[in-house]
């Protein structure tokens, strides 16, 4: 089953990089953004009569993975995507060239990490040497690993920036927790089968298959001060480009922000 879920996703992205690489973005009055499907494509769908209103046509390709959108934009095949949060578009930028890196130009919304079980109802009544299961995307390890310091399940070596943060960076770890990575879209998959006795779903995808953040996580990390707000990125030499002015006016009016709070209830919640 798993060959058959990495083989779908290897055909959906080459699908996408095939798609995007169509695009003209050049065409002033088109917006191409590439995004994953919820709630950021969602999200996207409700800006686009009001980006039609200024006259502009809006264009999403939707992907499933999170290594397809920013060499999307960086190599001219997209003009902005709207998937990811800050430290993820941090790490990118740290290993790409200078003309590829990508700036955030708006912050858009929260979408709180949630830690979540099928065979433990509460942190209390799980075992030592519990398995934990993570994304495999670096960027978030101090997201979770904060999350767990907060429970009281790890303490992390003094004077490590928790934002930056790494599995070597725990100091104590009194239940023996085991980690195991996968990579991110895979890890509703990983809970639906009953993998793992934790884990670690990023909002998108808990919504993506059905969960309800509030009602379904063990642990919900906070969004107040949270610095893993997802952002609209882009060239930083297209940033003001009146299209991409436009996008920006949009995904942060105030129509906009009553409508995440309107139609997610919490699970996600306008930046």
């Amino acid at each position: 089953m798993k060959k058959i879920i990495l083989t779908l996703i290897l055909i959906i992205t080459i699908t996408t990089l095939i798609s995007c690489n169509t695009n003209d973005i050049s065409d002033e009055s088109t917006i191409y953004v590439v995004a994953t499907a919820v709630p950021h494509a969602e999200i996207l769908e409700e800006a686009r009569p009001y980006l039609k209103d200024l006259g502009y046509t809006l264009d999403i390709t939707v992907v499933s993975d999170y290594t397809t959108p920013n060499p999307a934009v960086a190599n001219g095949s997209a003009d902005a995507n709207f998937f990811q949060h800050i430290p993820y578009l941090n790490l990118y930028n740290e290993s790409a060239d200078s003309d590829k890196q990508l700036v955030n130009v708006a912050n858009i919304h929260i979408e709180p990490l949630g830690l979540y079980s099928k065979r433990y109802n509460s942190l209390d009544s799980i075992p030592n040497s519990a398995t934990v299961i993570i994304s495999n995307s670096t960027s978030d390890h101090g997201r979770f690993l904060s999350i767990l310091e907060n429970e009281g399940l790890i303490t992390l070596k003094s004077g490590v920036d928790a934002l930056t943060a790494t599995l070597e960076d725990i100091d104590t770890n009194p239940k023996q927790l085991t980690f195991e990575q996968v990579n991110p879209e895979l890890l509703y998959s990983a809970y639906n089968n009953n993998q793992g006795d934790l884990i670690f779903i990023n909002g998108n995808f808990a919504l993506s298959g059905g969960l309800n953040p509030l009602e379904d996580a063990i642990v919900l990390e906070s969004p107040e001060n949270n610095p893993y707000v997802n952002v609209l990125a882009v060239l930083n030499s297209r940033k003001t480009l009146p299209k991409i002015k436009a996008l920006i006016e949009v995904l942060t009016s105030n129509e906009i922000k009553t409508f995440i709070e309107n139609n997610y209830k919490g699970t996600v919640i306008p930046a």
